[in-house]
C-alpha cells in the first residue's frame, strides 16, 4: 500500500508514525509551511514535518497547491491513497482525484455532527456523552464526503480539548491502517452522509477564552475546558488580563451582577457568574508564573480587594 500523507499537528504525527510502523510505502509527506515564532527571529516546522524526517520521508510544504513544481512531484508518485489528517488546507480537485482509491479525511466528530475546524471544542461546549472519528471519502465540500467508518468513544466528566484529542488520535492511529486495507479490498462500502443532520462548528479564535460572567457557571466551565490548550481562559480585572489555569462551580447564588468579585480566601477566588458562581483555583498575572489561590491570597489579596 502507497499512501501521500498529508497532515500539521501533533495529532496528525501520531498518526503518521503509526502508519509507518505498519508497514506502508509512505514516500512523500504534504505540510504546512515553517511558521515564525513568536519573537519573528525563527521558523518553526509542523509537528508532521518534524516526525516525517525523523522516519526519513520527503516532506514538501507548498505555499500553492496548484504550483507546477507541487503537481509534477504528486503526479510522479502512483499512490493508493492521499490521507489527510488536519492539514490545514483545502485539497484541489486535481489532488482529490490523484490516488487510485480516494483521498481519506480522519475527522474528529461524528459526522455529519460538527462539520468543520473545532469538533472536539464543540463537543465539549455543548456537553456531548460521547464523540468519535469518522474516515471520510473527500470531496471539495467541506467534510461532506461520504463515511467509510465511524468510531465512537465516551467523552468523560472533566475531559479537556488536550485529553480528548489525544484519545482520538490513539484511536484513529489504530483503526486507519485496517480501514484502509478493507476500502483498497472493496469490503467496506461509503455511506453518504445525511445533510439534514448536519451541524457546523466555527474556527475558534483568541477572543474566545474571555470569560463571560453572564454565561452560567457550567458554560463558562466547559469553555475552560474547551479551550484549555489554546487560547486558554481570560477575564479582565482592574486593567489586567489575568489567564485562569483551574476553576470550579460555586453552588452558593449572591445578590449582584454577573461578574462582580465575591471573595478572596485561599480556597479561591470567587466570581458571580449568570447562575450561580465560580471559583478560580489557578491563575497567573500578566509575565509571571502560574499560582495558586492559596499564593494569590498571600501575595495578591489587597489587589482584587481593593
Amino acid at each position: 500500500m502507497k499512501i501521500i500523507f498529508a497532515g500539521s499537528p501533533s495529532p496528525s504525527a501520531k498518526i503518521l508514525k503509526r502508519l509507518h510502523s505498519e508497514g506502508v510505502d509512505i514516500p512523500l509527506v504534504i505540510t504546512q509551511p515553517d511558521k515564525k515564532s513568536k519573537r519573528g527571529l525563527l521558523k518553526n516546522s509542523s509537528e508532521v514535518c518534524i516526525e516525517a524526517q525523523s522516519l526519513g520521508i520527503e516532506v514538501v510544504k507548498p505555499d500553492d497547491l496548484k504550483s507546477i513544481n507541487f503537481i509534477n512531484k504528486v503526479n510522479a508518485i502512483k499512490a493508493d491513497f492521499i490521507v489527510v489528517s488536519a492539514y490545514g488546507k483545502i485539497l484541489p480537485k486535481w489532488l482529490l482525484e490523484h490516488p487510485k482509491n480516494s483521498c481519506i479525511n480522519i475527522h474528529f466528530s461524528l459526522l455529519p455532527k460538527y462539520r468543520g475546524a473545532s469538533p472536539i471544542q464543540s463537543a465539549i461546549l455543548n456537553g456531548d456523552k460521547k464523540t468519535g472519528i469518522s474516515f471520510m471519502k473527500m470531496n471539495e465540500e467541506m467534510d461532506e464526503g461520504d463515511i467509510a467508518k465511524v468510531i465512537s468513544i465516551k467523552i468523560e466528566d472533566g475531559e479537556d480539548k488536550q485529553s480528548l484529542e489525544e484519545k482520538l488520535s490513539t484511536l484513529a492511529a489504530n483503526n486507519l491502517f485496517d480501514v484502509l486495507s478493507l476500502i483498497k479490498d472493496k469490503k467496506l462500502e461509503y455511506t453518504k452522509q445525511d445533510n439534514e443532520q448536519a451541524s457546523y462548528c466555527k474556527k475558534v479564535i483568541k477572543e474566545d477564552g474571555q470569560i463571560n460572567f453572564t454565561d452560567s457557571s457550567k458554560q463558562i466551565i466547559a469553555k475552560f475546558y474547551a479551550y484549555k490548550e489554546w487560547p486558554g481562559s481570560y477575564f479582565l480585572f482592574n486593567n489586567k488580563v489575568i489567564k485562569v489555569h483551574g476553576m470550579v462551580e460555586n453552588m452558593d447564588t449572591f445578590d449582584c451582577p454577573p461578574g462582580s468579585f465575591i471573595k478572596i480566601n485561599k480556597g479561591g477566588i470567587t466570581f458571580k457568574t449568570g447562575d450561580t458562581s465560580i471559583v478560580i483555583t489557578y491563575l497567573q498575572f500578566p509575565n509571571k508564573n502560574i499560582i495558586s489561590s492559596r499564593d494569590a491570597f498571600n501575595a495578591y489579596q489587597d489587589f482584587f480587594i481593593k
